[in-house]
């Protein structure tokens, strides 16, 4: 059989630019519904979070645990992010949609368990569990789309799932609120089982499998059970270092031994697996290292302000939870119309690398404002900081996705989507734990040292102080708890500005390449074939093959690579 010509290769070129689908694309017509389904998997995640962040302060008095209280938002974080890549590795290999449909089953359970929670233990277990649901909603959802969109229109549609980030964010401590104070903050769970439901529903219906291999997948069981020791060892060392252990103690010491002895076997092995579950060559391309690097920067940043800001508004500025989640709201409108706006003319121009930029820098600049906070600032100052934050968030954080997507052949999106979500989420996890185990350290030091003794026991103690509970206490003592809140949480957000910063000059280097117009899986895969490249394609070139240059480079490259050996 004679090798493609040239005039075939254009003309096969020619016809997927003509129809932006690609081969094995769903209808146009059938895009819509998909959407909706992966937008209602998406609320299912980020609502979840910001439900909690809001009732989390009534939650751990009520279950006497706010000495556990920053393991409610962890053990979901980390559980989302070890199995990020696994979700990514297995969407490439087997198809999306029967894992999508699974994690939303996981996810409901967990929320289940949650519902049922007595103790604290039992919560954070069922929060886990969401979390390893979790973690395929966001990374399954993201690729869905790469599969039946071109990236040039892509942006758009990741515009709106930036968008679903804000609606939740304000719809979240809204629901938090009235959850707690009315028919109880385990309504906050229950919520999830409709919401599930709805999502398989849209799912089964309207989501095609993907086609089937020909060959058994080889499952990098290895690479994840590594990654899976790695990634926990080092959130317990910043969760349990300098609060729960000394530096310099024996299990702090331990878990990074473990961290390095997992983080070493797991390259070893992936050099060697067949199917690798975060490809090594990955890291050869400048865009995804830079991209990804930033985007671990501001999910530091962003985690650790969302998750403990609507505990600061309750405690702080004397307001109830339903009033804490609408002061969050002036950030996350800002945000909605900003990812949106952003998402819809990076589709219609092309051009997309200085909005992260301007973002990161933004979002520094709100870090700076909010260290500044002082437990009397007015209200309105705290909610326009809030605001400049959310605007620089607006512009970077579904951009970032885009540019590792459209630097990577279509079969591997789901991989390179969900390891540069991994990295991010890393972020996220230790920029969570990290101001939960700063705040919460600091506060107890703080009480004790402000509050008499017998002053202290009549609050209740520091591990049983709720909101309501802050709200009756003598005039005195309460100004000495708003106090320690403040002191306790401000400076930690001055300390993540220069991580900002760095964000910010890490994107200054990205290469702005053209967005892909084409979601032909076949005709990217038959280049690198072509080109003589294996599976682990990224490594003779340096550089990602053909992943940072024009479409057209791509397709002249091919055209010249077909030629010599043509009939």
């Amino acid at each position: 059989m004679s090798e493609p010509s040239v005039s075939a290769t254009a003309d096969a070129t020619a016809s997927a630019l003509s129809t932006p689908q690609g081969e094995g694309a769903p209808e146009r017509r059938s895009v819509i519904p998909v959407f909706i389904g992966l937008m209602t998997a998406m609320l299912l995640a980020s609502l979840s979070q910001m439900i909690f962040a809001t009732a989390l302060p009534t939650i751990v008095g009520e279950l006497d645990g706010v000495d556990l209280m920053l393991w409610v938002t962890t053990a979901y974080i980390l559980a989302s992010t070890v199995m990020m890549p696994v979700y990514g590795k297995l969407g490439d290999l087997i198809g999306r949609k029967g894992l999508f449909i699974s994690a939303i089953v996981i996810f409901m359970a967990g929320s289940v368990l949650g519902g049922l929670a007595q103790s604290m233990p039992m919560l954070i277990a069922a929060r886990a569990i969401q979390g390893l649901g979790g973690g395929g909603l966001i990374i399954l959802a993201q690729a869905i789309i790469a599969d039946i969109v071109p990236a040039r229109e892509r942006g758009k549609y990741m515009g709106v799932m930036g968008a679903a980030f804000a609606v939740s964010s304000v719809a979240g401590p809204l629901l938090g609120g009235w959850f707690t104070e009315g028919p109880g903050w385990r309504w906050g769970l229950w919520i999830n089982i409709p919401l599930g439901l709805l999502a398989i529903v849209v799912a089964a219906l309207f989501l095609h499998p993907s086609a089937r291999r020909e060959s058994r997948p080889k499952i990098d069981a290895a690479g994840m059970v590594l990654l899976t020791i790695a990634t926990t060892a080092i959130v317990l060392v910043t969760s349990f270092g300098g609060h729960t252990y000394d530096w310099a103690s024996p299990q702090i010491i331990g878990l990074i031994v473990a961290a390095v002895v997992a983080g070493v076997a797991f390259v070893m092995v992936e050099r060697r697996a067949a199917e690798p579950v975060m490809p090594l060559g990955l890291f050869r391309s400048r865009t995804f290292n830079l991209a990804t690097a930033a985007g671990m920067l501001t999910g530091v940043g962003m985690f650790g302000v969302m998750a403990y800001m609507p505990t600061y508004l309750q405690m702080v500025a004397n307001v109830d939870a339903t009033e804490a989640g609408l002061l969050t709201a002036p950030m996350m409108l800002v945000m909605l119309i900003t990812s949106t706006v952003t998402g819809f003319v990076v589709s219609r121009t092309g051009r997309y690398k200085w909005y992260p930029v301007a973002g990161a820098a933004i979002a520094s600049v709100a870090l700076y404002l909010l260290s500044t906070l002082q437990f009397d600032t007015p209200v309105w100052v705290t909610c326009s900081y809030l605001a400049v934050l959310g605007l620089g968030l607006g512009f970077s954080m579904q951009i970032l996705v885009l540019i590792v997507q459209n630097a990577f052949p279509l079969r591997m999106v789901g991989t390179a989507t969900a390891s540069n979500n991994y990295f991010r989420q890393v972020g996220a996890s230790i920029g969570t734990a990290v101001v939960g185990s700063l705040f919460t350290s600091r506060l107890l030091e703080l009480l004790t040292e402000r509050l008499p003794a017998d002053a202290l026991a009549a609050s209740g103690g520091t591990h049983s102080l709720t909101p309501a509970a802050v709200v009756g206490l003598p005039e005195q003592i309460h100004d000495v708890v708003v106090q320690s809140y403040n002191d306790a949480l401000t400076p930690v957000f001055l300390l993540m500005v220069p991580l900002s910063v760095l964000g910010v000059l890490l994107l200054l280097f990205i290469k702005e390449t053209p967005l892909r117009t084409t979601v032909d899986k076949d005709a990217v895969a038959e280049s690198i074939e072509v080109d003589g490249m294996t599976s682990d394609y990224l490594e003779p070139h340096g550089e990602v093959a053909q992943g940072d240059e024009a479409q057209e480079d791509r397709d002249a490259e091919l055209a010249e690579a077909a030629a010599p050996s043509r009939s």
